[in-house]
C-alpha cells in the first residue's frame, strides 16, 4: 500500500448534537465564537490554527452522512487549550454552575498540567488543560481524584 507522502492534517470536528440552542450557549461559556446564532441545524466555530469545531444536529446528519445510525459506543475527548491553571479550575466551575455535567475534577495531572473533563449537554466530553509546567511533573502516575 502506498501511503502519503504527507500526513493528513485535522482540520475539523463534527459533534452531532440534540439540542443545538443549549450546545452553542455550552461553548460560547468556553469563549467561542459559534455562527450562525440562531436555531440552525448545522453551526461553526474557528480556532486560530484553521482547525473548525462543527455542529449538527440529529435530524441534519443525515444531508452529509447516509450511513448514520444514531449514536455509537466510542470515547472521544476534545480537549481545549486555556491559558492557565487558574482558568481551567473557573471554567470547570462555570460550566458545571450553567448545567454542564462534571466528568472529572480539576487536578493536577502527572504530565504537569491542570485537568479537568465537563461533559456536553449531549455528553460529548471537553477536556480543559491549562499550559504544562515541567516543575508539576511526577512519575509514576496517581489515578485522578475520584468523584466528579
Amino acid at each position: 500500500m502506498q501511503m502519503p507522502t504527507e500526513p493528513p492534517m485535522l482540520h475539523q470536528l463534527n459533534l452531532v448534537v440534540r439540542d443545538m440552542e443549549a450546545t452553542a450557549a455550552f461553548y460560547r461559556r468556553l469563549g467561542l465564537d459559534i455562527d450562525p446564532e440562531g436555531g440552525a441545524p448545522h453551526a461553526e466555530a474557528h480556532f486560530a490554527n484553521g482547525v473548525s469545531l462543527e455542529f449538527d444536529t440529529v435530524e441534519s446528519v443525515s444531508m452529509w452522512d447516509s450511513g448514520f445510525t444514531g449514536a455509537r459506543a466510542g470515547a472521544v475527548v476534545l480537549g481545549l487549550a486555556l491559558q492557565s491553571r487558574d482558568a481551567v479550575d473557573k471554567s470547570f466551575a462555570d460550566l458545571i454552575a450553567t448545567g454542564g455535567k462534571p466528568h472529572q475534577r480539576p487536578y493536577d495531572a502527572f504530565w504537569g498540567g491542570r485537568y479537568a473533563i465537563v461533559e456536553d449537554p449531549d455528553g460529548h466530553c471537553i477536556g480543559l488543560m491549562s499550559p504544562i509546567d515541567d516543575a508539576r511533573k511526577v512519575w509514576p502516575a496517581e489515578p485522578p481524584p475520584a468523584g466528579a
